[in-house]
């Protein structure tokens, strides 16, 4: 069976992790979470990044930070994961979907401002597939409104928009490090923060809303209590597993790139004989080659598509359901707008096996595809 993701595995990851073992500091804020974070920093060019538990917990801290509160209103995409919506939703906000653009599956950047009201307190973009949101509108409509922009860049790690890393231009940016994600330590995130102001205050709420990371660095006597926060810190152990992938990051992206692009000319001629689309990368936007999807006719061709390469040993999966349709998206969102892209471009998109060292199978799985089309 062709897996659909295999967590990146490099050689060095339990090298690392013995030398946090043997130096007998396993929690977190040790050498190699610094070294994440300033790599992080580096490559982004953010003042500060803060390895994290998860993007989850990324996002969470940003909504903190934002002061997200009852009453206030967050604009985001409705085709994305629960915890886009759901570290707002914990902090009382509702949830303002808006439509896609069918073209790249991000947030239409020209439905956000009609969208906004007096209790509009942010903008969520949603990066998909490592492809960046329009920036620099979305940017300019959240200036001119006093907004947040949160960027949720769980699968941008290595994009760029404009020659600018996503996850640096809004106020804060949230990256995963989950083990589906081109740079993996298990459980993981990391938050990205553009201004200095709030380097401390991110501190503090990473540290369960203590000033211990000042304490550490020698600059207090004692630590105490300041602020709200909760255990944001990743294990020591995790931050060696994942320093063993951003020392060769450039490498696993140009094995991924390979293999997305073999995907990409393959796959050329279904999408001339109509049968599917690829994706389309704007020419201002570098990807990562974090997935590679296409998209068949209608959800019956999908199914049909997924079960056929199932029986020949391929494992390809669907990927969000709208979260505007679900019970909870119901209880604590509502959709601005026609669903006019959203629900049925969804139902069409399917995701194809993409991870570091796929390598030969990837052939196996365009022939599987032009075999059920033909």
């Amino acid at each position: 069976m062709i897996s659909f993701n295999v967590p990146p595995y490099v050689g060095m990851e339990e090298i690392y992790i013995n030398d946090v073992i043997k130096n007998k500091k396993i929690c977190g804020d040790g050498v190699f979470t610094q070294k994440c974070n300033h790599w992080l920093e580096n490559n982004t060019g953010v003042c500060k990044a803060l390895l994290t538990t998860s993007c989850t917990h990324a996002t969470e801290m940003a909504a903190l930070l934002a002061g997200i509160q009852k009453g206030d209103e967050v604009i985001m995409p409705s085709y994305t994961f629960v915890s886009t919506a759901n570290a707002f939703v914990l902090r009382g906000a509702k949830v303002i979907f808006v439509d896609i653009r069918p073209d790249t599956m991000n947030i239409d950047e020209s439905l956000i401002e009609d969208a906004i009201t007096k209790n509009t307190k942010a903008i969520v973009p949603v990066h998909y597939a490592g492809v960046g949101c329009e920036m620099d509108t979305i940017m300019e409509i959240a200036s001119r409104h006093n907004l947040f922009v949160i960027e949720d860049a769980a699968q941008g790690i290595m994009s760029t928009y404009n020659g600018k890393a996503l996850g640096s231009m809004g106020d804060f940016g949230c990256y995963s490090f989950h083990e589906t994600k081109n740079l993996s330590m298990g459980e993981g995130g990391a938050l990205l923060v553009r201004d200095p102001k709030y380097i401390e205050s991110a501190e503090i709420i990473r540290e369960k809303g203590t000033n211990r990371s000042k304490f550490f660095r020698g600059e207090i006597d004692k630590y105490n209590w300041v602020e709200m926060g909760s255990s944001y810190l990743p294990s020591e152990i995790n931050a060696a597993y994942l320093w063993a992938q951003l020392e060769v990051a450039d490498k696993i992206k140009e094995n991924r790139m390979e293999a997305w692009n073999f995907y990409y000319d393959s796959l050329e001629k279904l999408e001339k004989k109509g049968f599917i689309k690829r994706p389309y990368i704007p020419g201002n936007c570098k990807h990562n080659a974090h997935m590679f999807y296409i998209k068949v006719k209608d959800l019956k061709t999908r199914t049909e598509l997924i079960a056929f390469l199932r029986k020949n040993n391929i494992n390809s999966v669907f990927h969000y359901l709208p979260l505007h349709n679900s019970p909870a998206g119901k209880k604590y969102g509502s959709f601005f707008g026609i669903d006019k892209y959203t629900t049925v471009e969804s139902e069409r998109l399917l995701r194809l096996p993409l991870y570091y060292g796929i390598n030969e199978n990837v052939e196996m799985v365009v022939e599987a595809i032009l075999k059920f089309y033909n």
